[in-house]
């Protein structure tokens, strides 16, 4: 039983890491095109208007998120009801772009910095603390279909009767396991009294 246990332990603790190294690929992703569109604008298009780029380029990243998540990151864990899914995923991801773009405007309306690049490093610092929240958030509360159940080993007994004619001796008795049939054969030692082999 103890067996049993630490093999569970290390199996769910290898799907965790798996998890976390697909999530962090993911993340690398949606990083570069959160902070890629979000340079753009705020050197283009949206350059007196950081917080607003900032957003943008997290809402474009939490798009792709949610799709690579869905569908590669906790595929076995995705729920069937994917309208409820994706209000979840995109409720989580409405905090982490708060707390991204929060930091941008804290940084620009609170503590008065003007330099963009140090606005840009304070969006970054936001995304990274927002990663985090999200690891769990999608873990727990999004793609959180509980996966099935290992196999357990069934510890039932049943008495094979043999046929006589082909294996002489006494019934025996067969532990069923998960897996190929074994079955323990009783041996007749001819030593010992009894109808003759």
């Amino acid at each position: 039983m103890i067996t049993t246990l630490t093999e569970r332990l290390r199996g769910l603790a290898s799907l965790f890491w798996r998890e976390v190294a697909k999530f962090g690929a993911v993340g690398g992703v949606a990083f570069i095109i959160d902070n890629g569109l979000t340079y753009y604008l705020m050197h283009g298009p949206m350059t007196d208007s950081e917080a607003k780029a900032r957003f943008v380029g997290a809402s474009v990243a939490t798009v792709f998120s949610w799709i690579a998540n869905r569908f590669w990151t906790f595929r076995h864990r995705r729920q069937d009801n994917v309208l409820r899914e994706f209000a979840m995923f995109i409720l989580i991801n409405g905090i982490g772009i708060a707390i991204s773009t929060g930091f941008t405007a804290l940084a620009k309306y609170s503590f008065g910095v003007t330099d963009k690049n140090m606005l840009f490093a304070a969006g970054v610092v936001g995304i990274l603390v927002a990663t985090v929240v999200r690891f769990f958030a999608y873990r727990f509360l999004v793609f959180n279909k509980e996966l099935d159940e290992e196999p357990e080993f069934s510890h039932d007994h049943e008495i094979i009767e043999l046929h006589p004619h082909t294996h002489p001796g006494p019934a025996v008795e067969s532990t069923a396991v998960a897996g190929p049939a074994v079955e323990r054969r009783a041996v007749r030692d001819p030593d010992l009294p009894g109808p003759p082999a």
